[in-house]
């Protein structure tokens, strides 16, 4: 009989079966292409530019408290590292962890990383926190860590109790931005977040946030994504990214946002698995991002934001989905392409195309809002899929994504796109993603869509060189889907792990293809240098 206990521990067997990577650290460091950080700031007022230092002194403090939460004293690690490329690498990491080599340790002495990171006890047993969570709620809460108290008990402490000074200081930022701010949307979502930053009631700013439609100027800031928790996925990360919206593009995307409900009823599960009903004052946007902060700066770097998570939000508002244009095009140029170039077919390289890259990241975030927030018993997914909840997530906004998109050419809302556009520019931003590694959830969803796509044969691989089968790849989108969906739906966390444990695993062949762009030195990822906002100060 398979326990969830097995499960669990197949699952972390599983995530550590990639052998270590054994790089020196100047190799480890060009994985990292450094890309400078900017934007048109002629679209901010002079009150904007203003408000600018404000938001990225509360940004700093985010980073700051992720440092706490992903490994613990920042200086006492960066002070003991005398060779300044693992210095380097350290800030890079928040941590003596690679987060593209599974978390292994790259300092000497070093442990392994704690799947719970600084959220939880590090000898505390996942026995002992459900059976004290059954009793505690507050165990599982977003905003809490969990702790002993003085007879060894498990406790939760929320967020600003932990963290009093630093969020009373963030906070005391976002009011000095919000005395600033012309646009009253923006004034009292700053407000809002203020009061959340010293309370842990987020909700509030989240519906204060979705309200905010003028705006120019914007910050994300807070405790918001789970994928540090790798545990449980209980625990929120703080991170911040402060933003200046590109009006002209994100007028391009407007149409698409009051679609989404009919967009729900099309989805490939029987009708249970979509009887929820997305709000309809979602918002599509572009951005270009000024500064990152926190759980978003950490390894592999966000190039598009779905926000708020609260499923409730999400149900009456909606969501905001930002296309972070300047990151997304960088990584579109400096990684992309050479992947392509490489590894796709010569006679469908025409076929990698940025819009086709921006409309897929985009309805990859649009696909996080459609499907299900709660179980068919009536749980939350997140809850009920535990550790496996974020690479689900992943998994589903990747593929219904691209099912998005053939659902819109159908009816004709996109245009001047082919259908191998996009298929071929997803197979590569594949190849792209998943050498991200099992830390990341995002690198795990990839892997198991590559291999259920190998597996249907929406591809095939000649002279280590990839080809798109169009209906092949268009029948296993489906598949995927509703396989996805219907996992979430039914909230069997077993059936879940078994499907993450049987597909996660990627091949020997693309295992060689992976090495092969290492040689030829394509990045993994990029790293920003954001000295044009210190100039900001």
């Amino acid at each position: 009989m398979v326990t969830r206990r097995n499960l669990l521990a197949g699952v972390a067997a599983t995530a550590l079966a990639s052998p270590p990577k054994n790089l020196s650290m100047k190799a480890r460091l060009a994985q990292y292409a450094t890309v400078r950080l900017e934007a048109d700031l002629s679209r901010l007022s002079a009150q904007e530019r203003q408000m600018l230092p404000l938001l990225l002194d509360a940004a700093r403090i985010m980073d700051d408290l992720f440092w706490q939460q992903a490994y613990g004293d920042k200086s006492q690690l960066t002070a003991a590292l005398r060779d300044p490329d693992t210095r380097r690498y350290a800030e890079i990491n928040y941590g003596p962890w690679d987060r593209l080599d599974d978390n292994r340790p790259f300092v000497a002495g070093v442990g392994p990383k704690p799947k719970g990171a600084q959220f939880y006890p590090p000898d505390m047993t996942v026995q002992e926190f459900e059976a004290a969570a059954a009793e505690q709620p507050a165990l599982k809460d977003l905003y809490t860590l969990v702790r002993r108290d003085a007879a060894g008990k498990l406790r939760a402490v929320p967020y600003h109790e932990a963290y009093a000074g630093p969020l009373r200081q963030g906070a005391e930022k976002l009011r000095a931005a919000a005395a600033l701010a012309e646009d009253e949307g923006l004034r009292r979502y700053l407000n809002a977040r203020a009061v959340a930053l010293v309370t842990s009631h987020y909700q509030p700013s989240d519906f204060a946030w979705m309200d905010m439609k003028t705006n120019t100027l914007d910050v994300v800031i807070g405790p918001i994504e789970t994928y540090e928790d790798r545990l449980f996925g209980y625990k929120a990360a703080f991170e911040a990214y402060v933003l200046v919206k590109d009006k002209e593009w994100s007028a391009r995307l407007e149409r698409y946002a009051g679609l989404l409900p009919g967009l729900q009823k099309q989805l490939p599960v029987p009708e249970e698995y979509k009887r929820e009903t997305p709000g309809s004052n979602s918002d599509l946007n572009a951005y270009d991002v000024l500064f990152y902060a926190g759980d978003c700066n950490a390894g592999s770097k966000t190039i598009a934001i779905n926000l708020p998570n609260d499923e409730e939000v999400q149900l009456k508002k909606g969501a905001r989905r930002l296309q972070l244009k300047n990151a997304m095009q960088a990584k579109f140029d400096r990684i992309l392409m050479p992947i392509a170039e490489r590894l796709i077919a010569p006679a469908q390289q025409r076929h990698v195309r940025f819009d086709a890259f921006f409309a897929n990241v985009m309805f990859h975030e649009v696909a996080h809002g459609l499907g299900i927030k709660q179980t068919l018993g009536g749980d939350s997914v997140r809850q009920a899929m535990k550790d496996l909840a974020s690479t689900l997530e992943e998994g589903k906004a990747d593929v219904l994504g691209l099912f998005l998109v053939e659902e819109l050419r159908r009816k004709g809302e996109i245009t001047g796109l082919s259908r191998l556009d996009f298929f071929v520019t997803f197979l590569a931003g594949i190849l792209r993603s998943i050498r991200f590694g099992a830390s990341s959830a995002h690198g795990v969803a990839n892997a198991i869509c590559f291999r259920v796509f190998q597996e249907a044969g929406a591809f095939s691989r000649a002279s280590g060189r990839y080809t798109v089968d169009e209906a092949r790849m268009a029948e296993a989108v489906n598949q995927l889907a509703g396989q996805i969906l219907r996992l979430q739906g039914d909230g069997d966390y077993i059936a879940a792990s078994q499907f993450v444990i049987e597909y996660k695993d990627i091949p020997d062949f693309l295992r060689q293809d992976l090495k092969r762009l290492a040689a030829a030195q394509i990045p993994v990822d990029i790293v920003f240098d954001q000295e044009l906002n210190r100039a900001e100060r």
